[in-house]
């Protein structure tokens, strides 16, 4: 279930605060609950992703993107990510989320997310995000423009690059469907051994 009302909670926490620029940081707080634990006692990795909304939806807020968002009928959404899990959170523990915006392209944003405890880094998240409209992907340098923010993009750091030459390379369609995936090998076995039963 979505945290709806810690979602709440910290939108209104901070619905005062001071306003963020496109590349500033949103920094929050937050706890590990017992029904964000996996079966083994730790925050599971799904719900980490889900709890990086708790960070993320503040700090878009806090930069104005949202009305802007809101003031051209454009909508935001998540186009990739990939995370690093290092430390484990556990249930009651306190950890401090930092959320920032990285830089964009000529299609997407790119933000940078991570938990930390002890001063200690327990994951960090890499997020491709989208602004869409009626016509399809909404360029970065439009929504700024929106946003009545004059500023150049920033050169996205190697690691960031990288990662996108990287999943560039990925086929999409992905190679296999539910239709075309090959069976495992006891499908076959078993596949095997029922023609044996039948022709004997």
């Amino acid at each position: 279930m979505y945290p709806v009302i810690r979602f709440a909670k910290e939108m209104l926490k901070f619905r005062s605060a001071p306003k963020l620029g496109p590349l500033d940081a949103h920094v929050s707080t937050h706890m590990c609950w017992p029904w964000d634990l996996d079966p083994w006692a730790e925050l599971n990795n799904g719900r980490t992703l889900t709890l990086y909304d708790m960070g993320r939806i503040p700090l878009v807020v806090r930069t104005g993107m949202v009305d802007a968002l809101r003031a051209q009928g454009w909508g935001i959404t998540v186009a990739g990510n990939s995370t690093r899990y290092r430390r484990r959170i556990r249930a009651f523990h306190r950890f401090t989320m930092l959320s920032r915006m990285i830089g964009w392209d000529h299609r997407f944003i790119y933000l940078e997310q991570s938990m930390w405890r002890n001063g200690e880094c327990c994951n960090q998240m890499l997020l491709r995000g989208a602004i869409t409209g009626k016509e399809g992907i909404v360029a970065p340098d439009r929504v700024l423009e929106a946003m009545q923010i004059e500023q150049e993009a920033p050169e996205l750091p190697d690691w960031v690059a990288a990662w996108i030459a990287a999943d560039a390379q990925r086929p999409w369609p992905p190679l296999q469907s539910p239709d075309t995936a090959s069976p495992g090998p006891a499908a076959v076995t078993d596949a095997q051994r029922s023609r044996d039963a039948g022709g004997a």
